[in-house]
């Protein structure tokens, strides 16, 4: 959380050299895609950079949605749709280990009494 006077100094320049145009595709199931085109600053596409593939879904917990997010290595939107399935896993997996680091880190905690 920030306070006052470090908000007073967040830059918020917008970075013009590097925008995108964000586009979502949803089976209205599961999967959702972000495609993120390069644009100038003028709003044409920037054909000297190439687009993004961002796959996006939600696992439900008994405490709420938990987001999951990965690149996918992908030129076009078919290729985005294929590699989903296993950029998702993988990012679970990653999301697991990290939390299971974190859970051994905190039962690792020496508790003093008093303090």
């Amino acid at each position: 959380m920030f306070n006052i006077d470090e908000i007073g100094k967040l830059d918020l320049t917008v970075n013009q050299d590097n925008l995108f145009l964000e586009e979502s595709f949803t089976d209205l199931n599961l999967a959702s895609i972000r495609r993120l085109t390069p644009v100038k600053a003028n709003g044409i596409k920037d054909k000297n950079r190439k687009p993004i593939f961002v796959g996006h879904m939600q696992l439900m917990t008994p405490q709420g949605p938990v987001p999951i997010q990965n690149l996918l290595e992908a030129k076009n939107l078919k290729e985005a749709a294929e590699t989903f399935p296993l950029a998702m896993k993988k990012a679970m997996e990653t999301m697991l280990e990290e939390i299971k680091k974190m859970q051994q880190k905190e039962e690792s905690r020496i508790i003093v009494p008093g303090s």
